[in-house]
């Protein structure tokens, strides 16, 4: 099934992609930016008693953003409310033991605030981090040591989301590329991630949105996605001047899960507005909606309506886990669903699980910390192996929950709560 994803070729992701180790998860979606984990030598299912074999756990405190992992390296952010303080944490990947840490005051004033949402970014000897309210921090990777830094509400003038800052940044070349949402046309910025000076920015949306942004290619033509709360934008990296965009205006500024190209076809999902499937022109250079699905209506659903998990799509289906807890399968050409099941995640709003493409089968990890071994196909969901890798730490609507993205890296899990960060061997003995 992961075979018909259409990649990029090597030397195209070569020029954006911070790391290329298939043993590292160095960004948001891993090496690729993808969120398919390449590595092999992985178990076929867990432990018959369900538990896990930890290597270690390491205190941290309350936060969304899940870790990144490169060159023997654990990073993650947190937050101590009490102090009103972020923090960046650097693990030793063997044994999680502190490395360094470094703490900046954050004063929160978002809905949810339990800390930051984005994932780290490591490229090379530097890691850039993006906090819940708009701090966007360059450090050195070895000591910590501070390289430079930007505050969106200060440097651009970005009235924050409702829920805070969540895009994780992305590397192309020399330059790093953020959602800032400013003012004068900076709803995507470009700085030089050398020295954090401006080289550019592009589209006037201070809405911002959630969702990280994208580079594909469509028609031989390098394109960056942009999913903001107006419209699906495609723009050039290398100056921001606008290729096509497609308008898509979503309820609450949810632009969260991450578009899926497959083909010549772009995939989004909103939680409210439901899917829609952008087909571009052959050049690369337009683009028209191919189908959309009906908005949420009387709590009732027909396609998918993720809020937080990015589906996966192939060459002839989709699937994804939709507003209500339903993991389902579309069909890709015209979204018509083939079946749904709540066997993996839970019956009731916000329910979500994230969907990790592995070999010829799919890693899940639910908001119950459960993390699951299962196939997925147009026949339907086939569990194979299920075990807990985190307890949930968070009330929400009366249930505990864990919404942090695990990276998979060094044939293991590396996942958070709201009190630790562990790593897991996944590895065939």
């Amino acid at each position: 099934m992961c075979r018909s994803l259409v990649l990029l070729p090597a030397s195209v992701l070569a020029m954006f992609s911070p790391v290329l180790h298939a043993a590292d998860w160095p960004q948001w979606g891993g090496p690729q930016r993808d969120i398919v984990w390449r590595e092999s030598g992985i178990i076929d299912r867990f432990p018959n008693d369900g538990l896990l074999p930890r290597m270690w756990s390491t205190p941290i405190a309350e936060g969304y953003s899940g870790p990144a992992v490169a060159n023997g390296r654990v990073f993650i952010t947190d937050y101590e409310r009490n102090r009103a303080t972020e923090r960046v944490f650097c693990l030793d990947a063997e044994d999680g033991h502190v490395l360094w840490k470094y703490p900046y005051p954050a004063r929160y004033d978002i809905s949810y605030p339990n800390g930051p949402r984005a994932t780290p970014l490591v490229d090379n000897d530097r890691v850039y981090t993006l906090g819940a309210v708009g701090n966007l921090i360059c450090l050195k990777t070895n000591s910590g040591t501070l390289v430079w830094k930007k505050d969106f509400t200060k440097d651009f003038g970005t009235t924050m989301p409702t829920w805070g800052t969540a895009a994780a940044p992305l590397i192309d070349g020399d330059q790093l590329i953020a959602l800032v949402g400013g003012k004068n046309n900076s709803l995507v910025v470009s700085l030089d991630k050398r020295t954090g000076r401006e080289l550019w920015r592009s589209l006037d949306d201070p809405g911002i949105g959630y969702c990280p942004p994208v580079i594909h290619e469509f028609g031989g033509v390098r394109q960056l996605i942009v999913w903001h709360p107006s419209a699906v934008s495609s723009i050039s990296p290398s100056d921001g001047t606008p290729i096509w965009e497609i308008p898509f205006p979503v309820r609450f500024g949810l632009s969260v899960p991450m578009p899926r190209r497959v083909g010549n076809r772009l995939f989004v999902t909103a939680f409210f507005n439901g899917p829609l499937m952008i087909k571009v022109a052959d050049d690369g250079r337009s683009a028209e909606i191919e189908w959309r699905g009906r908005g949420e209506s009387e709590k009732k659903t027909d396609g998918l309506h993720s809020i937080m998990p990015t589906p996966w799509v192939t060459e002839t289906h989709i699937y994804g886990v939709c507003s209500y807890g339903q993991l389902r399968c579309l069909n890709v050409h015209d979204g018509t669903r083939i079946w749904e099941t709540f066997a993996a995640t839970g019956n009731g709003r916000w329910w979500n699980a994230f969907l990790i493409p592995q070999g010829n089968r799919f890693f899940l990890h639910n908001e119950q910390g459960d993390l699951i071994i299962a196939r997925l196909t147009p026949d339907g969901y086939d569990e194979i192996s299920r075990a807990k890798l985190v307890e949930p730490t968070r009330q929400v609507k009366r249930r505990m929950t864990i919404w942090s993205h695990p990276a998979f890296a060094m044939q293991s899990v590396f996942a958070r709560n709201d009190n630790e960060i562990v790593r897991v061997d996944l590895s065939a003995k």
